[in-house]
């Protein structure tokens, strides 16, 4: 598994009470299973509205699953902002 760092932005840091975290994780979806079992309540509600940068790339409507991560990479969580 990949040592990678998940960054929470607005609300998502707001609903995780930290900035960023380190997790293990092959997959974008194994990673957010890992957020959700760590902060289980609001951030879960949050992160079904966020989208999602890999290592500064957006994920997009590509299935989580299918988007690996490397070792030592970034995955940002970018809830929906107001305003513009």
């Amino acid at each position: 598994m990949a040592k990678v760092t998940v960054r929470y932005w607005a609300a998502a840091k707001a609903a995780a009470g930290v900035a960023e975290e380190p997790h293990d994780a092959d997959t974008l979806a194994d990673a957010l299973d890992a957020a959700r079992a760590q902060h289980p309540g609001e951030l879960v509600r949050v992160l079904q509205r966020c989208s999602f940068l890999v290592d500064g790339d957006p994920v997009g409507t590509r299935g989580h699953e299918t988007v690996r991560l490397t070792e030592g990479g970034t995955v940002e969580v970018l809830p929906p902002f107001a305003g513009g």
